[in-house]
């Protein structure tokens, strides 16, 4: 019979708060190394420096903003997510293989479906505000600069 009290696995015996910084630490070697080999992380990333502080001033309610903050956040995941699939793929074989091709194209069309959503949100949410605070700005009447004599 087995033992309940032997962990699944030897990567897997920290507990408490040992194994929290221990999350921390691999979670942010993560991001690093996506954000060192992964063009398209690099991509989103550009994308979320924009989109982010963007969502700060845009003037919608705090659940508009939380639609806003989340699809980008959900970009960020899925494209992590389809880059591990990749480099587990990678992994195994750079041979073609119908399995491999397969699992690395519903990797993109996961991602595709979350830039499809950030479009979207965005679209529906931000962009009504965004043409409103331009037309405020074309309608006011601009200050005249003052000439010294």
């Amino acid at each position: 019979m087995l033992n309940p009290d032997l962990p699944e696995s030897p990567f897997k015996s920290e507990r408490g708060l040992r194994r929290l910084f221990n999350a921390l630490l691999h979670s942010l070697s993560g991001l690093r190394l996506a954000f060192r080999h992964e063009s398209a992380f690099r991509q989103d990333v550009a994308l979320a420096a924009v989109l982010i502080p963007l969502a700060c001033v845009v003037e919608v309610s705090a659940g508009d903003r939380v639609l806003l903050f989340g699809s980008v956040l959900l970009l960020l995941i899925v494209e992590l997510l389809n880059s591990s699939v990749e480099a587990a793929v990678d992994r195994i074989g750079f041979d073609t293989h119908r399995l491999s091709k397969r699992a690395k194209d519903l990797g993109s069309a996961a991602v595709l479906v979350a830039l499809i959503f950030v479009a979207t949100t965005w679209g529906l949410v931000a962009v009504p505000s965004l043409i409103r605070l331009g037309q405020a700005l074309l309608s006011s009447p601009a200050i005249p600069l003052q000439r010294s004599p």
